[in-house]
């Protein structure tokens, strides 16, 4: 039964990637050109707003540093460097750089939390890479410097929220909903000033670019970052940071029918490499021995008891 709800508590949070993998495609096609700031405010102030209407509930003085340091790594800084990244490597290169992101987690992880760095969590950080290269990967490409040293620094701060996330926590009392809303509006809040001041507003806003707005913010924020806060709360971190992987996938999937891009057999192998690489990094069961077969235990190695959405460890809950 727990296994049960492990695995569907996986499938729920990969939605968010998943996502997160047309956010390549919608930038080239429907949002003004080259505008990462403007892109990550729209994206996540309006969401932040929204959800916050439906839960009016506001940060203790205690936990604002931390929203805005949350909001500035899951999603202001991210989503821009995201955007660098989009707008100057082709969605696949980028995609490769940023698979990088579970080996940071896996090394945060095991500083902060005291998580074991076990064999299998390295090898499925050697199979995501790898797998992510044999996917995205195309000699032609043209490789921006500007693009890479983006996309290496978006990989670090999700790693670095995604791993912060889980070590703070949630305030006690604070429902899903108010706490996914502080975040975005504390990343849009600290991109405003730079988008307005930095890089200016564009000459026109088009019908396409208020459609692709609209989509990345109900869809690639709202929904998304619900779903992706809600993860990282029952799910170790680590197994968080795989589950981005499927971004790639869906990038890669999304070329293939909207742009006419061919899969080739090296790029199929890549996708079974990653889906290879997320099973392995996901918590299993693991029984006691001489106990009865109704009695089982979570693999301390993998991370706590997930049917509670409460962290178990008193150190990532301080007050």
């Amino acid at each position: 039964m727990k296994s049960d709800r492990q695995l569907l508590t996986s499938g729920v949070t990969a939605l968010a990637p998943a996502v997160w993998g047309s956010t390549y495609l919608v930038t080239t096609e429907w949002l003004p050109p080259s505008r990462p700031l403007l892109d990550t405010t729209l994206r996540a102030l309006p969401a932040g707003l929204i959800l916050l209407t439906f839960a009016r509930t506001l940060p203790t003085r205690t936990w604002l540093w931390r929203v805005l340091v949350l909001g500035t790594l899951n999603i202001g800084a991210f989503n821009y460097l995201l955007f660098v990244a989009a707008y100057r490597l082709p969605g696949g290169v980028a995609a490769m750089i940023m698979a990088v992101q579970p080996m940071i987690v896996l090394v945060l992880a095991a500083l902060l939390m005291g998580d074991r760095i076990r064999r299998p969590n390295v090898v499925a950080c050697l199979f995501g890479a790898g797998g992510v290269a044999l996917l995205v990967f195309k000699g032609s490409a043209t490789i921006n410097l500007v693009g890479v040293a983006a996309a290496l620094a978006a990989a670090t701060c999700m790693a670095t929220g995604i791993t912060f996330t889980k070590f703070w926590g949630r305030p006690e009392g604070v429902g899903l909903l108010p706490f996914t809303g502080w975040q975005l509006t504390a990343g849009g809040l600290v991109s405003v000033p730079f988008a307005l001041f930095v890089e200016g507003l564009p000459e026109r806003i088009t019908w396409t670019n208020t459609l692709g707005f609209t989509y990345l913010m109900l869809v690639g924020a709202v929904l998304s970052y619900v779903v992706w806060f809600r993860g990282i709360e029952r799910l170790p971190a680590l197994a968080v940071s795989f589950l981005a992987l499927g971004s790639p996938i869906v990038a890669t999937l999304l070329g293939y029918v909207f742009k006419g891009q061919r899969l080739s057999l090296l790029q199929l192998v890549g996708i079974l490499v990653i889906i290879a690489a997320v099973i392995l990094a996901q918590p299993r069961q693991a029984r006691t021995r001489g106990a009865h077969p109704e009695e089982h235990r979570t693999d301390p190695a993998d991370g706590d008891d997930l049917a509670a959405a409460e962290p178990a460890s008193p150190v990532s809950r301080p007050e």
